[in-house]
């Protein structure tokens, strides 16, 4: 099992590096840098917010079955990371770039990807069609915690399944 496990990390490894050595790329560096943002506090609760604010009916409900479901999912994201302190690649993979004054706490899960995870799949399955939209952009977040050096994919993978049940129950949940 533990071979197993290194193998693992050792791929995970490979695949960080192979997305964060585009660092330098400026057009890419600018992009990653603001995309990132999508999945932040401010944005993802301003969205929600507003959506709350000026929608009604059915969309206002999925509003706030995103709104339940960001906050909901940041509870398993805050007690994952005290259980398994993992440290940011940027602090043990050799060579990661990254900005200065990078975030200190744990990896695992990437609460970014979850954040967005949570709140556009209740979207998603509102109205099915943005998902042409929506699925990219939260893979673009997850892909930008990975290139600007504070996530392993595994992090980011887990975000996005973690973000994507609580979305999927909180949808169900409200629309019964």
């Amino acid at each position: 099992m533990a071979r197993l496990l290194l193998t693992f990390y050792n791929f995970e490894c490979r695949l960080f590096q192979k997305i964060n050595r585009h660092f330098e790329n400026r057009h890419l560096n600018l992009f990653f840098r603001h995309i990132t943002h999508i999945g932040g506090a401010t944005c993802t609760i301003a969205t929600v917010l507003i959506l709350i604010i000026f929608s009604s009916g059915v969309a206002r409900m999925t509003a706030i079955s995103s709104a339940l479901a960001l906050a909901v999912s940041h509870i398993p994201v805050h007690i994952v990371k005290k259980l398994f302190p993992r440290k940011r690649p940027y602090l043990i993979v050799e060579k990661t770039n990254y900005h200065s004054n990078p975030l200190q706490d744990h990896s695992f899960p990437s609460g970014h990807t979850t954040s967005i995870f949570s709140v556009i799949i209740p979207n998603i399955l509102f109205i099915p069609v943005i998902a042409l939209i929506l699925i990219p952009l939260g893979i673009l977040v997850g892909l930008s915690r990975i290139y600007l050096g504070l996530h392993y994919p595994s992090d980011v993978l887990a975000g996005a399944i973690l973000g994507s049940f609580v979305g999927s129950l909180s949808y169900y949940l409200l629309s019964v």
